[in-house]
């Protein structure tokens, strides 16, 4: 959306013709501008203003609620603090939850079965620095070079960071579109036909759309395969225990979801059957006693450190497929 059609749009909304501020919070509204490196016309700026106060009001009513028992984690005011409802649904692409099987297939688990009751492939070594898709929607991208990333490790023994860049400029001809659009099993299609994937350092993320110039010579990454998961938790638990990150798609419609800073991410209106955002399961694990019912997925965004717990956010595990946290996995054969 346009600075021009969002004032317009706002603007039909106030109906004194201009919003009326809060001036007590003048100094935090300055620090949030400073921290975000946020700048605006004199004209949007009062209306921005005026979304970012109503978000604030939102987040300390819902921490508020905290104390009462009524929500399970924490939110804050981030980068998306001038955003209203309408733009952040936007950033959201749709994925169609395809059921075509690639590669090798993974069983359910056997009975008498046991994996481990944490796993967090940060530790090991097999997860890339958070980065940030900044106004390119293209979480799809992230999520599928972190799952090759790891694998790739397997082959190599180097955690090697990919190119994004190269998916969003060059996967185009197999159906997905650059920042506006994109399908993870269409990136692994491209990676698998193109015969591998440049690495970050030759093919730098820009954040925009480009000419493809990938260079083969460059290549630092190939799959033989992949695999889309069937819809079950147990089977992706077993995938993220012994294969490593899985690329997913969750629900992530909502205010509460751009506003995430800690806990488990209990919003009631989560779907089980909408993916929207792309992420990657980097483990799982459990708060408090195991039998208070706490588990969770780590799961590795695409918006940078200063979101949620440095970038990572904790999706309640074992509650019916919560968010569709295990609607849409994928992993690489290597």
């Amino acid at each position: 959306m346009t600075p021009a059609v969002f004032i317009a749009i706002l603007c039909l909304g106030v109906a004194s013709g201009a919003p009326i501020l809060d001036p007590s919070l003048d100094a935090e509204w300055q620090e949030w501008k400073k921290k975000y490196d946020k700048s605006y016309s004199l004209e949007e700026e009062e209306l921005r203003r005026a979304v970012w106060e109503e978000n604030l009001k939102m987040i300390k009513l819902h921490n508020g609620e905290n104390g009462l028992g009524k929500n399970g984690f924490t939110m804050e005011i981030n980068e998306f603090g001038d955003t209203t409802g309408e733009e952040f649904r936007k950033m959201m692409v749709e994925f169609p939850v395809q059921t075509h099987r690639e590669g090798k297939s993974i069983m359910k688990r056997a009975a008498g079965s046991i994996f481990p009751k944490f796993v967090d492939w940060r530790k090991k070594g097999y997860v890339t620095p958070v980065r940030r898709q900044g106004n390119c929607n293209a979480c799809w991208a992230f999520s599928v070079t972190g799952a090759i990333e790891a694998q790739t490790i397997w082959q190599t023994g180097k955690l090697i960071p990919l190119s994004v860049q190269n998916l969003v400029d060059c996967s185009k001809s197999q159906g997905n579109e650059g920042c506006q659009w994109g399908d993870p099993h269409i990136a692994y299609e491209y990676v698998l036909n193109n015969g591998g994937l440049e690495a970050e350092a030759t093919y730098p993320y820009k954040g925009k759309e480009g000419v493809c110039r990938y260079n083969p010579k460059h290549s630092k990454a190939e799959i033989t395969g992949f695999v889309s998961l069937p819809e079950s938790e147990d089977i992706l638990m077993e995938a993220v225990a012994t294969i490593g990150p899985i690329s997913v798609a969750v629900d992530a419609s909502f205010n509460s979801f751009g506003f995430y800073k800690k806990g488990l991410y209990d919003e009631p209106n989560c779907s089980n059957n909408t993916v929207n955002h792309s992420v990657l399961v980097v483990g799982y694990g459990f708060e408090g006693n195991e039998t208070d019912g706490n588990s969770y997925w780590l799961i590795k965004n695409s918006w940078g450190r200063k979101w949620g717990l440095r970038g990572y956010m904790k999706i309640p595990k074992d509650q019916n497929n919560f968010c569709a946290i295990a609607s849409y996995a994928h992993y690489p054969t290597v």
